[in-house]
């Protein structure tokens, strides 16, 4: 691999795992309940994740993608198997957007409110 391919495969990487694409791979019920099991379960072959699922084995190997590329998960070949794990510094990430969002709401009301009961008082 040369220099410029390493540097557009860690810059794909970067942009995979922005806050969007983690939102993205959290936005389907079936990723969630995948992370939910690991999370609750540990690490799980794909075999042992499909087994009691109502959908192919096959869906769930694209579900499982869509949250490693995300970061949400990550995995390593034993044998014949993928066994995917949590990645919950990826989730941490995630909650820590939210509350940087949070504050900049939390401030925007509070400013709108300070706005409304002044003009309230004017009125009277």
């Amino acid at each position: 691999m040369t220099g410029s391919e390493s540097r557009s495969r860690a810059a794909a990487t970067r942009g995979s795992q922005s806050p969007a694409s983690i939102f993205a791979a959290l936005g389907d019920s079936t990723r969630l309940q995948l992370l939910a099991r690991l999370s609750r379960e540990g690490p799980q072959s794909i075999t042992a994740l499909a087994g009691d699922q109502a959908i192919s084995r096959q869906a769930i190997t694209k579900h499982l993608e869509v949250l490693e590329a995300a970061g949400l998960t990550g995995s390593q070949r034993e044998g014949r198997e993928r066994i995917f794990e949590l990645r919950p510094e990826r989730l941490s990430a995630a909650h820590r957007y939210l509350d940087r969002i949070g504050r900049h709401w939390d401030g925007a009301l509070a400013r709108l409110r300070v706005h409304v009961e002044q003009e309230e008082g004017r009125e009277t």
